[in-house]
């Protein structure tokens, strides 16, 4: 969604690398690149205004320009500010000290409340609570059914006493949900509310009853983040009409400007809890905004990716593959298949590979990238049997033709998937440390050298290099030093040609 800002950013930075110091007219213009790639954004312009007053104020301050790396300390600013803008720290979900919690989703139809609904339940499911969703839109058709199969996707009950289609009193079944979640012992109430094409005099009093009717912890109001300007407007109104404590983004995957989300804050003073970043309903994340400015900026962001890592690695997984890599056992095809799997849970690889640091300049390869492959790769692997997954050596001609013609692919397609394994073999193999309990090809290095083999290898062609001194004195400070070396590499005193004198120094053995 913040593509196009990220690279108006960007590109407004690196004019000012190479710059020892920044004049007032570097950071004027600076300033003026932002305010437009700000309203480029789609950004509320009294949002921009007030940014902007506070970069260029910053940036002017004497700690900027007497910065050895003015142009780090700008970018340092315009992030803290974006962080600022964005809401600051993260808010997290207020609790009831006596269950159940109750959250009611209000917002505006077509901006996603129902999916949305399902999204938030699995989520809090996932976290170790038993929500309820309730089906409290009976103004729009087919909403309570809607709801309905989005639970069963979720795996989340769904409380529908009313056919809904204009037909009950949604204030009615907002207060009978309190009395069930309390019968079957669910912990959040999720109150899925009705919504209009437009604000109007009925939606906002239906929510007030419905609000005074059960008091919620948490109202939450749903935006979708393709419609810009509008999203900031009705969320202002809603806030004035009806008030609500948070805001959840859907679509931020869309290719929309981003305008809503660095506004709506702004604008209303209330922070955004929970973005919606995909189709599937586990595609659902708590809103940091210290990392979206971070990734705004093309700076990256790690964390959100190693939390997704690990939700999607198991940890016995991951401990068999160690155990596997230590006790240098092969890496099969198996393990290549289960390794690609939990990857491809974690979500698209443009996706994963776009929260690395700096890959905003990798822009059109990331794009070129097919999820698809990994689909394929899959295929294959799987209509191999299981004596051909342990050991791909025995795949001769015929055996790739069947796997082939199993996985709908070519031929060829088979032959460079069993390439790219054998070299993926390879690099396991390269990061197994040897009995030196180090890296190969790293010699004498002590914790990082390879066998004793090897080891040998270097030190007698070190020898033979080395020529001995004829002068006693001289040659007894060469045997000693190399007596010394050989003890902190672990090699046997006794085989050493020294004088027995210089034995005697070193000391009993052991």
């Amino acid at each position: 969604m913040f593509a196009s800002l990220s690279d108006r950013l960007t590109s407004t930075f690196k004019n000012l690398r190479g710059k020892g110091r920044l004049s007032e007219d570097d950071i004027d213009q600076t300033v003026r690149e932002i305010r437009l790639a700000l309203l480029d954004a789609d950004v509320a312009l009294p949002v921009v205004r007030q940014f902007t007053k506070q970069v260029k104020a910053r940036c002017l301050d004497v700690e900027v320009s007497r910065a050895l790396n003015p142009a780090q300390q700008v970018v340092k600013i315009v992030n803290e500010e974006l962080i600022a803008i964005l809401g600051g720290d993260t808010r997290r979900l207020r609790f009831a000290k006596q269950p159940p919690t109750v959250l009611m989703l209000a917002g505006l139809q077509g901006a996603g409340k129902t999916t949305l609904a399902g999204k938030l339940s699995r989520y809090l499911k996932d976290a170790g609570h038993s929500p309820l969703l309730v089906a409290a839109d009976l103004q729009r058709p087919n909403a309570v059914d809607q709801l309905q199969v989005v639970g069963e996707r979720a795996g989340v009950p769904v409380f529908a006493p009313q056919p809904g289609n204009g037909v009950g009193d949604p204030v009615q079944v907002a207060k009978a949900s309190i009395e069930q979640a309390d019968r079957a012992l669910n912990d959040i109430v999720i109150i899925d509310t009705a919504g209009r094409l437009a604000i109007d005099a009925e939606l906002m009093e239906q929510l007030r009853d419905i609000r005074d009717a059960v008091t919620p912890d948490e109202t939450l109001l749903v935006v979708d983040a393709m419609i810009g300007q509008d999203a900031v407007s009705t969320a202002a109104t809603f806030n004035d009409e009806v008030g609500f404590d948070g805001v959840v983004l859907t679509k931020l995957d869309g290719d929309a400007r981003g305008g809503a989300a660095l506004s709506v804050v702004g604008v209303t003073g209330k922070p955004i809890m929970f973005a919606s970043v995909g189709e599937g309903v586990t595609d659902f994340e708590t809103f940091h905004p210290d990392r979206m400015a971070s990734r705004i900026l093309d700076m990256g962001d790690v964390l959100s990716l190693i939390e997704q890592a690990e939700k999607a690695f198991d940890e016995e997984q991951a401990a068999r593959m160690a155990g596997k890599v230590e006790r240098g056992e092969d890496f099969t095809l198996n393990d290549f298949l289960e390794q690609m799997q939990a990857v491809k849970k974690m979500g698209s690889l443009t996706k994963l590979l776009g929260m690395l640091p700096g890959m905003g300049e990798m822009k059109d390869q990331l794009d070129s990238l097919d999820d698809r492959e990994m689909d394929r790769v899959s295929a294959i692997i799987q209509s191999m049997t299981p004596a051909e997954r342990a050991d791909p050596k025995i795949l001769n001609g015929s055996r790739r033709s069947r796997i082939a013609g199993g996985a709908g692919v070519e031929v060829q397609n088979v032959n460079q998937l069993v390439d790219r394994f054998a070299e993926a073999q390879k690099m396991m193999k390269s990061m197994r440390q040897g009995k030196g309990g180090g890296l190969p090809g790293m010699p004498n290095m002590p914790g990082l050298g390879g066998s004793k083999k090897s080891r040998g290898k270097a030190a007698k062609g070190s020898k033979s290099r080395k020529r001995r001194s004829g002068n006693p004195a001289k040659r007894a400070q060469q045997e000693l030093a190399s007596a010394n070396k050989a003890q902190s590499d672990g090699a046997d005193l006794d085989s050493l040609e020294l004088p027995a004198e210089f034995k005697d120094l070193l000391g009993p053995k052991g």
